[in-house]
């Protein structure tokens, strides 16, 4: 298969590239870990400006007809610089929701402003006890006058603490594991009854409990057909699945090239350490894993727009399962490489290592996606 990019594309890791080393290089990351966003609202509306928000959206709601493999490439590069905007919560899930089910009024009222980097976006879908599954679902929608109330806590919502607004999924029907009665709802951050609690995450990054005391909500929030969302949601988390692999290939490619640069200053016995055979034959299997990762992460960011949901699921299951292996493999060589130093949180090392070690896990790790990839009929059919 062909990986070669277009001149557009080109254009885009470029001026990315550029950004991340001029604007926002590690140390930025560093400043912003403990702030309260621990992201800068300038920059946000730097990437809408730039038209990197936009990217992959249809030209009629204000995108620019791209498609997701340009948004894999502007995260690739964002992964390098541990850039910490909520892209993916952002642009990736809650607006991508949006984009495929929205009408034109939800379109303009909450997509538009975001894609001009003026507002952020969360979808706030898992539970304590869900895990992996999309469908495990207690919070509760039920129909209130004209609209409807909701009732549920949501945990670890990418950008939850700080969002304008939220895709929630919650029941209109059903029990909490039925596969039906799930619906989507826009729900505005400001909305009475609606708390949230910031909370650290492993990777210096931040994310939100929240919690919905009886949320009212007009009907024209309801987002798509009611009880028919998991379908939805599951193309949202497969799409979720594919740019975290993006954005951690940006991060692995970035520890593969620190931990050369640093076989090649570091001496010992009068030598460069990166002479040792024993450790170029190493640095070598890194390379080879990263690469495994980027093609698999280019063939699910192909995939993401496909309607073909067997395909879909398979390439991304892929992709995640060599970035949780491969990914794993690059990780810890890179410490055993630098040494204990590289997981101290004054060497960057360690910064990148965490990063992909959540994103390993997000929308589905290692297990999960070798589960959900055999049980695919083409699977079966070549098991047969």
């Amino acid at each position: 298969m062909n990986f070669d990019l277009s001149d557009e594309q080109q254009m885009i890791v470029d001026a990315v590239a550029k950004y991340v080393d001029k604007d926002s290089p590690v140390e930025r990351f560093r400043k912003l870990r403990d702030t309260e966003t621990g992201w800068e609202t300038k920059a946000w509306r730097s990437m809408g400006e730039y038209g990197w928000l936009g990217v992959a959206y249809p030209e009629e709601q204000g995108g620019f007809g791209g498609s997701f493999v340009d948004t894999a490439l502007i995260l690739e590069q964002l992964g390098r610089g541990l850039v910490p905007e909520p892209f993916i919560a952002s642009v990736v899930l809650a607006g991508g929701l949006v984009s495929r089910l929205g009408t034109a009024e939800q379109v303009e009222r909450v997509l538009a402003p975001m894609i001009a980097g003026e507002t952020t976006l969360a979808l706030a879908y898992a539970e304590t006890q869900s895990r992996y599954d999309l469908f495990d679902c207690g919070t509760k929608a039920e129909k209130s006058g004209g609209g409807y109330k909701i009732t549920g806590e949501k945990v670890w919502v990418l950008n939850g603490h700080a969002a304008d607004a939220y895709v929630v999924v919650a029941r209109t029907a059903g029990d909490r594991r039925d596969e039906s009665g799930l619906s989507l709802f826009i729900v505005e951050a400001s909305a009475d009854g609606l708390s949230r609690t910031r909370v650290s995450c492993m990777d210096g990054q931040s994310a939100g409990l929240i919690k919905l005391d009886g949320v009212e909500v007009a009907a024209e929030n309801l987002l798509g057909e009611e009880g028919a969302a998991l379908s939805e949601l599951e193309w949202a988390s497969d799409r979720g699945a594919a740019a975290a692999c993006a954005e951690a290939q940006g991060c692995l490619s970035e520890l593969l090239d620190r931990t050369v640069e640093y076989l090649k200053d570091r001496k010992q016995f009068g030598r460069a350490i990166g002479t040792f055979q024993a450790l170029q034959h190493r640095a070598a299997d890194m390379f080879a894993e990263v690469q495994l990762c980027q093609g698999s992460m280019y063939l699910a960011a192909i995939s993401a727009d496909s309607d073909d949901r067997e395909t879909r699921i398979a390439d991304v299951s892929v992709a995640k399962t060599q970035l949780t292996r491969g990914g794993w493999f690059v990780q810890e060589n890179a410490v055993q490489l630098f040494g204990g130093i590289a997981i101290t949180d004054e060497q960057d090392t360690g910064l990148f290592f965490k990063r992909v070690r959540v994103l390993q896990g997000l929308f589905g790790d290692a297990d999960h996606h070798i589960a959900r990839y055999e049980m695919q009929p083409r699977f079966e059919a070549a098991g047969d």
